[in-house]
């Protein structure tokens, strides 16, 4: 006989020389640590998807305004107004330099009307030379004045008598060459170098 003892005893005490209580623990906790990490992501994936909703929600609230933000500012009415408001811009400066130049132009010609009347007033009423009312001394005076005042004149220099005491209180200087007019109200207490000298750097 093959075997003397009966099989079912040999297999008792082949289980019983076995120690698998270890390994029963061990695939416990192996078991119980994968319940774990299932019900963890479970729950970050739960997290994720309701996050994922709130940013879809909020997408397309985003696309919502933006379509009626376009649809209620086009862009080519956007450049229109700026092309309109750019061309209003050059306009008022055109007219504003146009007002500068006429303005200049304006006071050249009244200093040039002023020159005009004091020359009429230096002649007379009559339209000659003080001289043929008054003495020789008063003709030659007279004389002197206007040559200087034709002088003055003729290098851009208009001399203004004051209204009130006849004496000369302004002086009107202009450059033709710069386009440039200059307006000195005469003061006593500054010497005739002093006003020469400005009046020779303004030519």
């Amino acid at each position: 006989m093959l075997l003397e003892e009966d099989p079912s005893t040999l297999i008792r005490h082949t289980i019983s020389n076995f120690n698998i209580a270890p390994d029963k623990s061990a695939v416990s906790r192996v078991s119980e640590s994968l319940s774990t990490l299932q019900q963890a992501r479970e729950l970050r994936l739960r997290e994720a998807e309701a996050s994922l909703r709130r940013l879809a929600r909020s997408l397309g609230t985003l696309a919502s305004q933006h379509a009626e933000l376009t649809a209620s500012h086009s862009s080519a009415q956007h450049a229109s107004e700026i092309a309109r408001l750019d061309t209003q811009k050059f306009r008022v400066a055109k007219a504003a330099s146009d007002l500068e130049m006429e303005t200049e132009r304006l006071q050249a010609q009244l200093a040039e009307l002023n020159a005009r009347l004091q020359e009429l007033e230096l002649q007379g009423v009559d339209g000659g030379d003080t001289a043929a009312t008054g003495g020789a001394g008063g003709g030659l005076l007279e004389d002197e004045v206007l040559l200087r005042l034709k002088v003055y004149r003729s290098l851009g220099i208009e001399i203004e008598r004051d209204s009130k005491d006849g004496e000369f209180s302004r002086v009107v200087v202009r450059n033709d060459r710069k386009g440039d007019v200059h307006v000195v109200n005469i003061d006593r207490k500054f010497s005739r170098f002093f006003y020469a000298n400005y009046f020779w750097q303004s030519l």
